[in-house]
């Protein structure tokens, strides 16, 4: 063993342990692990930074923009009402969420899969009012299964079948994977779904760190156009109960109705008192496509070019607002902003919105120009509260975003478009459409996830470069000299998986083939089964957040440690093993 190598694996051993130990963020460890690496001259000053510039990276950032922009164009509401119930038992939604992320990734690369479900799961999470990290996981670990099954869901059976090709004439097939994948994958899901979410530690994360507020009284607007019009508003019940909103009355020509409104039928320009948060409200929006307001001050919003922000503010003793009415400031025409909806610690409001008097101490939500929403405070004299990331869902560009989106994934999935170009063209052409402000466009990156990933692929090339995956490959071959085939394909996976899970699943494929093809000709037997057993391997790296670009992508919305993986991930991979092996040797016979 050579001193670089001798440097490197004491380094990955270290940082290991300070990600398992979870004293220090992830995002630290490796980035000091990588300037040490430098400092010690193992990693090459020219390939520091490489990692910030590779495609795992640059996949791992655009796929959290974009799929931002599938919430904000109202794609994953459309989803979550069609395909999803919050009030599900776990284990049943996780199934469900699992195995359609499954079907998909075995037809689109899994990445795109679960940048598709996860905003769907993160809703539903919230709307179930708990942690999404008992979800989110099984999603991941699920599309990465679902990957195996073809040649196109993952990109270590796109290598595999192109050494084939390249070494005996004939590359693997799009659906030779499919028998030993698909055992993996429904035993997996099976484990998943049943037993495996239970294992995952509970940790607080963004959902149960945000602030809770009183539901406000709000108003929305039955446009001319819409199908409500003639309807009961007891018709529109179901709709509210699904998107967790009361309607309380109903505003006609400035007076309110209560009472028997339920029974009462809606006439266009009439106005919805209801009870609601601000995503459900939204949500209850989309859904029914009703306006924020009446249609002169709808088109004084929406004159406005670079789309609307949602701001919750505190009304103090010293605001101009104290004691009038936002129509007596003039708030919709000076300001083009309305305000959505009051919470007043609980107390019934019998006005309409614009004609209530505010008082001290109110919660006000205003829907404000985004430009203009600090200016329209600081006129107002109010406090914003805490930013709870809010945002108005733009449901008249949904098909387009879905559109874009699925056009990316199809051309990468033929071989047109390289992956990160193709999802960045779809980054382009969210912002050009106006469905992700520019301004917004960096929120929605999880940097901490970045650095890691980042930090990490440059370590994990020094130690291939150095010769540390040839050492591990050669003690492997000496190994195994005399066993049996099963055994040897079962320390073939184990080592592969652990490779998988240190180094990322691309290049572990392009290091472990070769040495399942030499452990085949020393056996004197088809090298098929070897190469099957790679493919699988190489995809099953659930131990770590950097051996898979999916695990990579949780790891900052389930609000996960380092080392929360292994706890489903272990007996998983010894279950994917356990059935896979089996499986090779009856559909790959030696």
């Amino acid at each position: 063993m050579t001193v670089d190598q001798i440097i490197l694996f004491s380094l990955f051993g270290a940082v290991f342990g300070l990600l398992l130990w979870g004293k220090f963020r992830y995002d630290i460890v490796a980035f000091s692990a990588l300037l040490l690496g430098v400092v010690l001259g193992v990693v090459e000053t020219k390939d520091a930074f490489s990692g910030f510039g590779h495609p795992a990276t640059l996949i791992v950032a655009l796929v959290l923009v974009v799929s931002a922009g599938l919430v904000r164009s109202g794609a994953v509401m459309l989803i979550t009402r069609t395909l999803v119930d919050s009030g599900r038992r776990l284990g049943t939604h996780i199934a469900i969420m699992g195995g359609v992320g499954a079907v998909l990734s075995g037809f689109m690369n899994n990445v795109a899969a679960l940048a598709l479900l996860m905003p769907v799961d993160i809703q539903t999470a919230r709307k179930a009012g708990r942690s999404p990290a008992k979800s989110l996981m099984p999603l991941s670990f699920a599309t990465i299964l679902g990957g195996m099954v073809t040649l196109i869901g993952t990109p270590p059976n796109i290598i595999i079948a192109s050494i084939r090709g390249e070494t005996f004439g004939t590359p693997f097939r799009m659906f030779d994977f499919a028998p030993v994948g698909a055992v993996a994958a429904l035993t997996g899901l099976a484990f998943v779904a049943l037993i495996g979410w239970r294992f995952i530690p509970q940790r607080e994360d963004a959902l149960s760190k945000a602030r809770e507020l009183d539901p406000y009284i709000a108003e929305l607007t039955v446009p001319a156009d819409n199908k409500a019009v003639g309807q009961r508003v007891r018709d529109l019940s179901e709709t509210a109960d699904k998107s967790d909103v009361a309607i309380l009355g109903l505003i006609r020509d400035g007076n309110r109705r209560y009472g028997s409104v339920l029974n009462t039928r809606i006439e266009a320009e009439d106005a919805l008192v209801l009870e609601a948060t601000p995503e459900a409200l939204d949500e209850f929006r989309t859904t029914l496509d009703l306006a924020f307001s009446d249609d002169r001050r709808e088109e004084l919003l929406k004159a406005e070019s670079d789309g609307l922000s949602l701001v919750e503010v505190v009304v103090p003793d010293t605001s101009r607002l104290n004691g009038k009415t936002v129509q007596a400031v003039g708030l919709a025409w000076r300001h083009r902003t309305i305000l959505m909806g009051i919470s007043r610690k609980g107390r019934r409001i019998t006005k309409q919105m614009r004609q209530t008097q505010i008082e001290p101490g109110d919660i006000l939500l205003l829907l404000a120009p985004r430009e203009s929403a600090n200016t329209v405070a600081e006129w107002l004299g109010v406090l914003p509260l805490a930013d709870r990331g809010l945002a108005v869902t733009e449901n008249t560009k949904t098909w387009a975003a879905i559109g874009l989106f699925a056009a990316a994934v199809a051309a990468a999935s033929f071989g047109l478009v390289y992956l990160p170009v193709a999802l960045g063209l779809v980054v382009v052409a969210y912002v050009l459409l106006k469905i992700l402000p520019l301004s917004e466009l960096y929120d929605h990156i999880e940097w901490p996830v970045v650095v890691l990933l980042g930090s990490m692929i440059p370590l994990g090339a020094a130690l291939e470069t150095s010769g540390g995956t040839e050492l591990i490959a050669g003690a492997l071959v000496g190994l195994t000299e005399g066993w049996p085939v099963w055994a040897v394909l079962t320390v073939l996976m184990v080592v592969t998986m652990t490779l998988s899970d240190v180094l990322n699943n691309t290049a572990t494929a392009i290091v472990a083939a070769p040495v399942g093809i030499q452990m085949a000709q020393t056996l004197e037997v088809s090298p098929d089964p070897f190469l099957m057993c790679v493919a699988v391997a190489a995809s099953a790296a659930f131990l770590t957040p950097i051996g898979h670009k999916n695990n990579t992508l949780i790891l900052g919305p389930g609000g996960y440690r380092f080392g929360d993986y292994w706890w489903m991930g272990l007996p998983l991979e010894m279950l994917v093993i356990a059935v896979s092996v089996p499986a090779i040797l009856v559909f790959w016979p030696l």
